[in-house]
């Protein structure tokens, strides 16, 4: 008796801290995406930040924007050695706060910075963004590892759903009362400090939250994993993986080279506000948000590749309006977004669910991190670029619509031409596999660059399916 009353002590002890746990991780999450997002290669803090706050040069900027790609790619390397150092939780805790301490620190080093020369700012910048996105890159692919350790999948479904919107409702609320303090307040540098501190302040609790969550690691089968040889031999077997990352190598490439240059446009040629931009960001978001699960309807009813082939010809299609675009006809970008929101927000959910189905089980691990690696450095090479066609071509021409509307000609272009690469991409049946961590890493980052800010914390995940 005294034993069967323990057990069931210990149960109900097991179920208190998973609910206590799963509260805290809300909690979490929701004070964490102010300094998160603004961790973004682009959005509205950083894209003010270098054109408003600090008028940097195009290549500085593209260079900037690459940061985090780079960042991504070689916390490749360091994974297996921190993993060994110590647990996922500490790994997050220590990493984000080594991150909050670096924003601390931009906050308060801000006005020594030299806003009257553009290429000693750029200099302090880049390097401190570099050093705060390795840190954010650790800290990002091990909160996942730790969650994954302590939420049973038949949970997450249905907790990451509602995590999920709840994170989405903190991320616009955010990106609404950033860009109106930086547009009120002109851009001076208290108004950058101001959105620096409240971030930094909130992000405290959420470290708090992490460290006294009662999350217990629940039992893993350990089964014998192939030597690194074998599982190389079953990645090259992998065509269409292999296809696959060719396609999203050519898709970051398209979507890095300019994106980060649409938000500069808006500021400097189309006399947007941060709060204009906020604005356009919030209503992306909303449209991203509210036509997901519609989307996931179709994808599970025909298949990712057509159904991602659709969304991604329209959104492309509707990209071509950026070569037509002046500050007389700039209201047509609200439209504009809402519709790449709903688009985009397709696409992006369908390269998760179908990179589910083409990972190879047995190389998984060597699979996520080929991909991740392949496509951060295209991402990263990307931006630099750009940024340096597009400062070279400005030197030269007289009119700066004109090169921009050039330039933004190449994002539906590459992406049309590959279409016919992912249409050869054989999509077979989906894997036992519910959770996937490292391999959307890219697409976190690049969350600024889509206006789809909500996917920053954002959990891929896909239940298990139910069956008689």
């Amino acid at each position: 008796m005294n034993a069967t009353t323990a057990r069931a002590a210990a149960a109900a002890q097991r179920k208190a801290d998973l609910s206590r746990s799963f509260r805290l991780a809300t909690a979490d999450g929701l004070v964490a995406m102010p300094i998160v997002t603004m961790s973004l290669p682009v959005n509205v803090f950083i894209t003010a930040l270098v054109t408003k706050g600090f008028a940097l040069p195009k290549p500085a900027i593209g260079l900037l924007t690459a940061m985090p790609f780079v960042a991504n790619f070689l916390q490749i390397f360091a994974a297996p050695f921190i993993a060994r150092w110590r647990p996922p939780k500490t790994v997050t805790v220590i990493a984000a706060s080594i991150h909050l301490v670096l924003w601390a620190a931009l906050g308060v080093l801000l006005p020594l910075i030299p806003r009257t020369d553009p290429s000693a700012a750029a200099h302090w910048l880049i390097a401190w963004f570099f050093i705060s996105s390795c840190f954010a890159a650790v800290a990002g692919v091990s909160w996942n590892s730790w969650v994954q350790e302590w939420v049973p999948a038949r949970l997450r479904g249905k907790y990451f759903s509602r995590r999920n919107a709840w994170l989405q409702f903190s991320t616009l609320t955010f990106l609404f009362c950033a860009g109106w303090t930086l547009a009120h307040w002109h851009y001076a540098i208290p108004a950058f400090q101001a959105v620096i501190g409240v971030s930094c302040f909130v992000r405290i609790y959420s470290l708090y939250w992490q460290w006294i969550a009662p999350t217990r690691k629940l039992p893993q089968a350990d089964t014998p994993a192939l030597s690194t040889p074998a599982q190389l031999q079953v990645l090259l077997r992998a065509r269409s993986f292999l296809l696959f990352v060719v396609f999203g190598s050519i898709w970051s490439f398209a979507t890095n080279c300019f994106g980060p240059f649409y938000h500069v446009f808006m500021f400097e040629q189309l006399n947007f506000s941060a709060f204009d931009v906020g604005i356009l960001s919030t209503l992306t978001a909303l449209g991203g948000a509210l036509a997901l699960p519609a989307w996931g309807r179709l994808l599970d009813r025909f298949g990712n590749k057509p159904v991602m082939a659709f969304a991604l010809i329209a959104w492309q299609l509707q990209n071509f309006l950026w070569c037509f675009l002046t500050p007389t006809n700039r209201d047509m970008l609200y439209g504009m977004w809402v519709f790449g929101g709903l688009t985009s927000a397709c696409f992006i959910l369908g390269q998760f669910t179908i990179l589910l189905r083409l990972l190879p089980v047995e190389a998984k691990n060597l699979a996520i991190g080929f991909n991740l690696a392949i496509t951060s450095l295209v991402a990263a090479v990307a931006p630099i670029i750009g940024g340096s066609v597009l400062d070279w071509a400005l030197a030269r021409w007289t009119d700066d619509f004109a090169v921009y509307h050039v330039c933004f000609l190449l994002q539906p272009l590459l992406c049309l031409i590959a279409v016919p690469v992912l249409l050869k991409v054989n999509e077979p049946a989906a894997g036992s596999l519910t959770m996937v961590f490292g391999a959307m890493r890219n697409i976190r980052t690049l969350s600024g660059v889509l206006g789809l800010d909500f996917l920053t914390n954002y959990v891929f995940y896909r239940a298990p399916s139910k069956r008689p």
